[in-house]
This record gives C-alpha cells, structure tokens and sequence, in this order.
C-alpha cells in the first residue's frame, strides 16, 4: 500500500473528514450540499410509467420492456477527497437504477479479462471470441473490441428481439441509417452496448455479475444490495448451462441497481489506478486505455465519459451525426484529465485524478453545475 493512502474499510468502515481539515473551504462546500439538496432532476419518480411512456413514443421500437425496472428514491449523492467522505447528501444507501453508468461496470469486465490475457489484443476481430453467427457477416466481420468499446463498431443485427436501430440516434425524420463502416462513426447505442456484455460473456463463461463481484465488488468492500439484471428474454445455454446476458444501462430495463456508497467505491479503485491496498484489481494499463480518448469522439474512452479540450464542432457532427456534435468537446471549467461514467437521470460517478476527488450523484438536474462548485471549494 502507497504510504499516506487511505482506503476505506468494508461496508460503513469508511472514515469521515470535515472539509476544512481535507484542505477545502467549509462555507463554499455547504453551499454545493444546498445547491445538491435544492436541485432534484424534474423528471418524476415514477420510472416505470415515464420509460414506459418514452418507448411507445419512439418510431423504431416496438415499446417492450424486458427487464427488471424500479421507480427512484430523493437524489443523494457524496464527495470524497483523499477517499475520504467529506461531504454526503440524502440516502446514499438507496439502491436505484443507474441506467447508462452501467457502461463503465461493462469496460471493467472487459477490462479484467484483456488483463488474463483472455483477449489477446483489443484489435483483434470480435469473431474470433464469438463463433454463433454474431459477427460472420462481411459487415460485422470487421468489428474488433476496439470498436465495441468506442461505440463505433456500427454492428449490424438484433439482439434480445431488439434491432440497433431501437436506440439508433437519427435525425428528425426518424429515417435509420445504414450502419457505417466499423470504427468511421460514433454513436450512443445500449442494443451495441448490451452487446459487448454479451460478448464479455462469452469471453468469461460466467455471469459477468459475478465476475465483477468476485474481482472488484467484494475486494473494495462494497455492499451486497447491488444487483445486475439482463432481460427476460437473454437467457443463453453456455456449456450446459442457462446463463442470463446483462444490459449495459436501463432503456428496456434490466441494468445495474446500486447505491451511492458503491458507486463511490468505485470510482475510488480508478481514482487509484486500479489499486485498492496492496492489491492492484484491473491494470493501470487498461485504466490507461479507458482513458484515451476515441478515435472519432474524443470525449469518449472505452466506456467512459473524458474530458478533452477540442473545439472542430463541425467536424464533429460530420463524424457523430446530427445532435452528436455536442460531445466533440469537453465539459468548461473541469480538469481535462477527469472522466465519469454517466447515467440518465444524473447518476454520476466522476473521477478527477488532479484534485484526488470522487463525486457521486444521483436524480440531481445538472450535475456539472454542482461538480463546479465542489472545484470552487478547493479554493480557500
């Protein structure tokens, strides 16, 4: 364990700092709790019915949901500086759904597995790893994890009787695109993203929920509320027995449902590179690999949100699409080398290595408003 490095305990063995003795301003970071308490997301707390309503509206959906759902607790949410807890809102033991932060819990299972050297190379073609027709296609022949991981792998296909362009983002006249070349086009899409943890599966040969608890979860100490759901329909025989595929965020339900505390935890294992007290958990390299920014969407890692300083917004709808140049740039006023997984609803785990911070959010309405003002309270 590095000298001077505080790990918390298991479960609520998590110590405390004031903000004043953590080296921040008291008076400015009250204030962010009570702009955080003030600011719940307008969005109600009825997810079932708003999900619900939001697919029978969309043209290329057949409006199901197949997986597990629940409606929303109060926003809650905490801060850790030096991994300790200096700040905390709400009922950060409330178990919510978290929708597309579950991403991030995909990469690290990928993760994990390149580390084993159970995938050679990211740039190997998926193909070679899963053989039942997924990717025999001359069109998706061509996607290696690199791809996936990016959201640029443009794959061709249905899965879990959901075809990509159920969450294809398309211009106003809902017309569906043909897919691009793999690795020339970026775009957020969960059926691509339910595919990777597929894939992950096929790879490991074991529920990637318990790959993530045996690996990550339960060495960083976190609880055992946490659940990882897939969908009614994505069961699979895999080697005589039926194991059930995870979703990657919450759009037809399923998805990860976790509370704050564990969010936090861990965003602290990637705060520290992987490492949790003597113990190096995923590779730094991968860590490292997160965090490059995409080939075609710079403020996009493997799974994960960055925060580049990139300003060509009408090369970046020419390569994103329409509505997708937004995300060419970072976020004003955060440190560039910060990144987050993000989820709907402002469910935020952001991670900033150059101020040793964690920030947990959750149902709050701008979430960087709020992240700004943690920054400003490192300002004595």
């Amino acid at each position: 364990m590095l000298k001077g490095v505080y790990y918390p305990g298991t479960l609520d063995d998590w110590k405390y700092k004031k903000p004043a003795e953590a080296g921040m301003n008291p008076k400015a970071m009250g204030e962010a709790v009570k702009w955080a308490e003030a600011h719940e997301l307008k969005q109600s707390r009825d997810l079932i019915r708003e999900r619900t309503a939001s697919l029978k509206a969309r043209k290329c959906d057949d409006g199901k949901i197949l997986g597990p759902m629940k409606n929303r607790g109060p926003p809650n949410g905490l801060v850790l500086k030096g991994g300790y807890i200096v700040a905390e809102w709400g009922d950060t033991r409330q178990v919510d759904m978290t929708f597309s932060a579950t991403k991030s819990y995909i990469a690290t299972c990928v993760g994990l597995a390149f580390d084993r050297g159970m995938i050679g190379s990211v740039n190997d073609p998926v193909k070679k790893y899963v053989t039942d027709g997924k990717f025999d296609s001359p069109h998706n022949s061509k996607i290696t994890w690199h791809h996936l991981l990016q959201q640029t792998n443009e794959w061709d296909g249905t899965l879990w009787d959901k075809h990509y362009s159920a969450d294809a983002h398309t211009d106003e006249s809902d017309i569906v695109r043909d897919p691009e070349e793999p690795g020339t086009w970026y775009e957020y899409n969960d059926v691509r993203v339910n595919l990777i943890a597929y894939c992950a599966l096929q790879v490991w040969r074991k529920p990637l929920p318990q790959v993530l608890k045996e690996f990550i979860m339960d060495p960083i100490g976190a609880s055992n509320t946490w659940r990882w759901y897939g969908y009614d329909n994505s069961w699979v025989l895999l080697d005589g027995q039926m194991v059930q595929s995870v979703s990657g965020g919450g759009h037809w339900g399923g998805g990860l449902q976790i509370c704050a505390r564990d969010h936090a935890r861990f965003g602290y294992l990637l705060l520290r590179r992987g490492k949790w007290g003597d113990d190096q958990l995923i590779s730094e390299k991968w860590i490292e690999m997160c965090n490059t920014p995409g080939d075609v969407n710079p403020a996009y890692g493997y799974l994960w949100w960055l925060n580049p300083e990139h300003t060509k917004e009408k090369e970046a709808t020419e390569k994103l699409g329409p509505g997708l140049g937004r995300y060419w740039k970072g976020t004003p006023g955060l440190p560039h080398s910060s990144f987050s997984a993000r989820g709907a609803g402002g469910n935020y785990v952001w991670v900033d290595p150059d101020d040793d911070l964690v920030v947990v959010t959750r149902w709050m309405a701008e979430p960087t408003t709020f992240i700004k003002m943690v920054l400003s309270a490192l300002k004595k």
